[in-house]
Formats: C-alpha cells, sequence, structure tokens
C-alpha cells in the first residue's frame, strides 16, 4: 500500500472522528424513561435534568386521601374507557416543609412489581358490593401500568401519577380506592 494513501485515509478517519464527536457535543441528551421522578424546588433541576413539575394542580379534585410524611394524593379523574378500562389521575403531593422520601411500600409486595421499582403499583380498588378486589394493571413484562420511577418528593411541590385498573363491571357505582401507607377513600363511579 502507498504511504501517501495510507496518510490521506488516516487524515480523512481522523476529521471525521472530529466532527462526529463536536456533532454529539452539541446535542442535547433526552432524559431516560426509567429514571426515578423527583419534584424539586423552582430552582433546582430534577435528577433526571428535567424541568421541576407544576405545583398547580387540576381544578377538579375527586378524592384526596393521606399518607405518611406529609404526603397526599388528590385525585383529579375516574374514567372508564372503552376498552374496559379505569383510568385515575391525580397528584401525588408533599404537604411538609422538606423532601420527602416517596415510601417503597407503596408499590405493593409482589415481586414482579416490585422488581421494576417504586410505583404505586400496590394500590387496589375494592367493589365491597360486588366483593371483588381490582389490582393495578401490568403489561406483558410485569411492569406495573401506573406512575414508577418514584423517588422523592420536594417542600410543597406535586408529581403528577396515573393508575390503571381492569374496569368494574357498569353497574358498580363506587369502589373503595386504597393505597399502602395511604387512608382509603371512596370514588363514584360513572
Amino acid at each position: 500500500m502507498n504511504v501517501r494513501y495510507a496518510r490521506k485515509g488516516l487524515a480523512s478517519l481522523a476529521i471525521t472522528s472530529v466532527a462526529l464527536l463536536a456533532v454529539g457535543c452539541g446535542a442535547e441528551e433526552k432524559p431516560k424513561a426509567d429514571k426515578p421522578a423527583v419534584a424539586t424546588s423552582s430552582s433546582q433541576q430534577t435528577q433526571a435534568g428535567q424541568e421541576p413539575q407544576s405545583t398547580e394542580a387540576p381544578t377538579e379534585v375527586v378524592a384526596v386521601t393521606k399518607g405518611q410524611k406529609g404526603l397526599e394524593l388528590a385525585i383529579n379523574s375516574v374514567e372508564r374507557d372503552a376498552g374496559g378500562f379505569l383510568t385515575i389521575k391525580g397528584q401525588l403531593k408533599n404537604t411538609s416543609s422538606t423532601a420527602t422520601i416517596v415510601p417503597s411500600r407503596l408499590s405493593g409486595d409482589e415481586t414482579e412489581v416490585v422488581k421494576h421499582g417504586n410505583s404505586l403499583g400496590g394500590a387496589t380498588l375494592v367493589d365491597s358490593v360486588g366483593k371483588k378486589r381490582y389490582y393495578v394493571l401490568r403489561d406483558t413484562d410485569g411492569r406495573p401500568l401506573t406512575t414508577s420511577g418514584l423517588s422523592s418528593v420536594g417542600a410543597d411541590l406535586s408529581i403528577p401519577v396515573f393508575l390503571q385498573f381492569p374496569a368494574p363491571p357498569a353497574t358498580t357505582t363506587d369502589v373503595s380506592f386504597q393505597l399502602p401507607t395511604f387512608e382509603p377513600a371512596t370514588l363514584k363511579l360513572s
């Protein structure tokens, strides 16, 4: 091989490497979905590099249930869908004056759910008339269909959360929402 062509190849490789490095440095990395959700004060950023969560909750509140260490769950909507699911949306708020660690007990004690990290996977709906308990749905890998990656909530801040359950029969008009370490709350179903 000719030395002149070898040098041109090396020089070309070096220029390409520098160009790729420069492009890579300018790119903004997107936060990963498996990073813990952390709410902090407005002067700080979350561990995932995202902006802090808003402390403003949706105006409609269906129910509020209180947990330990100043945690409160305000449920903003309970919706059935045509596919046979019931989705609950709300805000997990820290009402205390210091950051609070989200208890791992909220994930429940099922091995399949717990292995996917902190979540609201321990929540259940109880239909006392129909004598049935509904658990948070799971995907094919066993991950709960609920907010996950929860670690802590900053003082006086909220994190938007959701939970998805199988929908009780249309004749069921109310259920008891139960989340470990929180008071039960009665939810009206339409």
